[in-house]
């Protein structure tokens, strides 16, 4: 029998730089994906602040208040969380992804490329590797927003990865380039993505959304647009591995 592990992504409006009203908003909607039988569940880049470059009040460190959240959360229902949070690592503060696990057990990954049109590189360093991770079967490869426009780093990633999951403030202005590069990175890497973006007002930028999970063909299993949502599927590593059996695309690949 097919295994699958069935993912929730959270899209949700973030109270500007106020952790503690976001841990509040985002535990109703991870409770709410824990009751649909989701085993993973994504939430935003910096979800508990929004996309805000005040970093010497946001950035925490490993371990703290909202680790200390998620580890509470995911031990409690007995599941995974990804979530976006401004951290500090060597004394600099980074935008990261951390994936908690039902043990409440940590692993990071550090955006790659800080967002320069806005100046992100001047507040949070930039990351220096990719990763991937093991979820019940299930090969996850983390990105965060501006990382979607590098496709280099998602094809030296692909051939051990089922899913690439991309967590986003991405605005509402340059929103069809979120929605036609995700459908891209499904097609040319044959594996699901998923992506999880904010909606609502922050920092001066509108967000619509726009959350989508793609299938390794690119069609969209789920999508949601203008409102708070959890969108859920059923991912399959089998699945993966049959697209790429039956259209052997990456194997035609020339460095």
């Amino acid at each position: 029998m097919e295994e699958v592990v069935k993912i929730a992504l959270v899209q949700m409006d973030l109270a500007w730089e106020q952790p503690e009203e976001n841990h509040r908003r985002a535990e109703q909607k991870i409770q709410e994906a824990a009751a649909l039988g989701c085993r993973l569940v994504v939430l935003p880049e910096m979800f508990t602040c929004g996309f805000s470059f005040n970093a010497a009040k946001l950035a925490e460190e490993e371990g703290g208040a909202t680790e200390l959240f998620l580890k509470d959360v995911c031990e409690g229902l007995g599941i995974w969380i990804l979530a976006g949070i401004p951290q500090r690592r060597d004394g600099q503060a980074v935008n990261n992804a951390v994936l908690c696990s039902p043990k409440g057990e940590f692993q990071r990954f550090t955006k790659l490329h800080p967002f320069r049109f806005s100046g992100e590189q001047e507040h949070y360093a930039a990351g220096g590797q990719t990763v991937t991770w093991e979820v019940e079967g299930l090969r996850v490869t983390p990105f965060i927003c501006y990382d979607l426009r590098f496709p280099e780093e998602f094809r030296e990633r692909a051939a051990q990865t089922d899913v690439f999951v991309v967590i986003a403030s991405w605005p509402e202005r340059r929103r069809s380039h979120w929605q036609a590069l995700l459908k891209a990175r499904a097609i040319e890497n044959l594996c699901y993505v998923c992506g999880v973006n904010r909606v609502g007002e922050g920092g001066g930028h509108s967000y619509t959304g726009d959350s989508v999970i793609h299938d390794p063909w690119g069609e969209p299993l789920a999508t949601a647009s203008g409102q708070e949502a959890v969108l859920v599927a059923d991912l399959s590593a089998a699945r993966v591995a049959e697209v790429r059996r039956t259209f052997p695309a990456l194997k035609d690949r020339r460095s």
